[in-house]
């Protein structure tokens, strides 16, 4: 079975907005942030991977894009075709 990253990437996501949102309506309900923060470091922890993983698909794709220019310019380039006299 293989492991499927995008819906780690969802799960995370989905049980982050729902500790944000608890956390929140606790805090307006009760008043008391300080009581409620863990709840809100709850919704952190599942977003900071997030955010890992999202820099580093950019910083891949951003090696990936350099090493293609960088290919392009050193691929030989084609011999003009030269015309034969007759």
């Amino acid at each position: 079975m293989k492991f499927d990253k995008s819906l780690l990437k969802t799960i995370l996501f989905a049980l982050g907005v729902v500790a944000f949102v608890i956390a929140t309506y606790q805090t307006v309900l009760q008043n008391d942030l300080v009581g409620n923060y863990w709840i809100y470091m709850i919704s952190l922890a599942c977003w900071l991977p997030l955010q890992y993983w999202r820099r580093q698909e950019a910083r891949a794709a951003k090696e990936a894009e350099v090493a293609r220019q960088v290919a392009e310019l050193n691929k030989p380039k084609k011999a003009a075709k030269q015309k034969k006299k007759r």
